[in-house]
């Protein structure tokens, strides 16, 4: 762990296992951090923020750390992409082509807009000031102060550099707890704050079960603010734990979100995009494509499309260059997914493909689509985070708006036409805070990712993402 400069054991002298999910080996052991470790990190980011080596640093020189971290980042990519692999189980060209320079590219956007955080003069409407003189009114943003950012294991490296980037460009100071399943990277990643230049304290890592760190840190006094992204569950129990010190909060939660094929559709682009949509990272991913609506014309052979699709996948170890899907990340995730699966048979719905758990440690999950499911069934309403599909038809424009939105998420869809008239009014009915055109799962560091309904709070990436980390401040004079 990283506290105030330092590398540390947890106080306890406890370690956690961390496991390469394809074999089950152990690949390391990480500190076991628990509410004392968590104590003294938000300590040091406390004294780091009040000091005048972090608080009286121009925005350009915050701007130069952070290009100076996507340097070593880019430098570093192939050995990231190799631990994220072994770690995660992803597929080795996931991390090269994909989330590694999306870290990047965080960190290079960022580093811009920590030089474009204003305030602004406001001209107002007081009437009582003193003879002779006048109002003068502005406004000013200023760090919230520190940070607890909480990330998942699903796509490590990536996520935890959408919590870092805007909260340093933006003055704060804070304080990471990465998932125990997967903290590799972020061990890698605070090795290279430090080597960037950071001060001690501004960035510290504290590595351990969510139940323990996590929790301690979400209830922390100290803290001013928690960024997570994770399950709608967990989000919940970090909203009950913020409120002791009413701590502000950016939660990007589950999902549960529908991929539309209309009729119209160029289904050579529809249908690889929509099997991408849920298998990539084996459906690991919270806006995965996990409902997937076909107008009844085309069902049919969407659906034996997807299918075919999925059955050609190579599953393997991430660092084989052929594989295309690697495990999930443990096995308690694989019995969560088929769990989901044998739920789904026993309430009546037909699984066209897939549905076996495999591999030497059962963390491989086929790709699986599923059909005749109707939208009571569990496989139907709750997020399942593996490379499983549900696929429903639909008659109408109006039918699929109501079948779409009928979730408890609102994170993202995607609608496959080649009618944009169709697109665009879909675009508009979804209650989801980001809807794709013809593709799934586009992100770029400059647009903002968020969810509605019990998908979330606030948004990652974009400029207003920096806004998550600033107080605004009104000064009202007169002159």
């Amino acid at each position: 762990m990283l506290i105030g400069g330092e590398w540390r054991s947890a106080v306890s002298g406890e370690t956690l296992d961390t496991l390469n999910p394809a074999t089950g080996e152990v690949l390391g052991r990480i500190p076991a951090g628990a509410e004392a470790d968590v104590d003294q990190a938000v300590a040091a980011a406390r004294r780091a923020f009040d000091d005048p080596s972090w608080r009286d640093l121009t925005p350009a020189a915050r701007s130069r750390l952070l290009w100076r971290m996507a340097e070593l980042l880019e430098a570093n990519l192939d050995e990231l992409a190799e631990l994220e692999s072994l770690d995660n189980g992803k597929p080795l060209w996931v991390g090269k082509y994909a989330e590694i320079p999306g870290a990047i590219e965080q960190f290079r956007y960022f580093a811009g807009e920590a030089m474009r955080i204003e305030g602004t003069t406001i001209p107002t409407s007081i009437n009582y000031q003193p003879p002779g003189k006048k109002i003068f009114a502005y406004t000013a943003k200023e760090p919230i102060g520190v940070v607890g950012a909480i990330v998942p294991w699903n796509s490590p490296i990536v996520l935890t550099a959408m919590k870092i980037a805007p909260a340093l460009a933006a003055g704060c100071t804070m304080v990471l707890k990465p998932a125990e399943d997967t903290s590799l990277t972020a061990i890698r990643l605070a090795e290279l704050m430090v080597e960037a230049g950071f001060p001690p304290g501004v960035f510290n890592l504290v590595t351990g079960l969510g139940e323990r760190a996590g929790a301690a840190l979400a209830a922390h006094a100290g803290v001013d603010k928690i960024a997570f992204t994770g399950s709608t569950e967990v989000g919940k129990l970090i909203l009950d734990a913020a409120r002791g010190n009413l701590k502000k909060l950016t939660l990007e939660l589950g999902g549960k979100s529908p991929a539309v094929v209309l009729d119209d559709a160029d289904l050579e682009l529809a249908i690889p995009g929509v099997a991408n949509a849920i298998f990539f990272n084996s459906g690991q991913v919270c806006v995965a494509g996990s409902r997937l609506y076909v107008q009844r014309k085309i069902f049919d052979k969407v659906v034996a499309g997807v299918g075919e699709y999925a059955r050609g996948l190579k599953l393997g170890h991430g660092l084989d260059p052929n594989t295309q899907l690697g495990p999930v990340v443990s096995r308690r995730q694989a019995d969560r997914i088929a769990g989901y699966v044998a739920a789904g048979r026993r309430e009546g719905a037909t699984v066209v493909t897939g549905g076996g758990q495999l591999g030497p440690a059962g963390t491989f999950i086929e790709p699986t689509v599923i059909v005749d499911v109707k939208p009571a069934m569990q496989v139907v309403r709750e997020e399942i985070f593996g490379p499983v599909v549900v696929a429903t038809p639909f008659d109408d424009m109006n039918e699929v708006t109501t079948l779409a939105n009928d979730t408890d998420y609102g994170l993202a869809a995607s609608v496959w036409t080649s009618n944009l008239s169709s697109a665009h009014r879909l675009a508009s009915a979804f209650r989801a805070g980001t809807v794709w055109i013809n593709c799934h799962s586009m992100f770029d560091a400059s647009l903002p990712i968020g969810g509605m309904k019990q998908s979330g709070w606030g948004r990652d990436s974009g400029h207003q993402a920096v806004d998550n980390y600033l107080e605004t401040k009104t000064v009202c004079a007169v002159i």
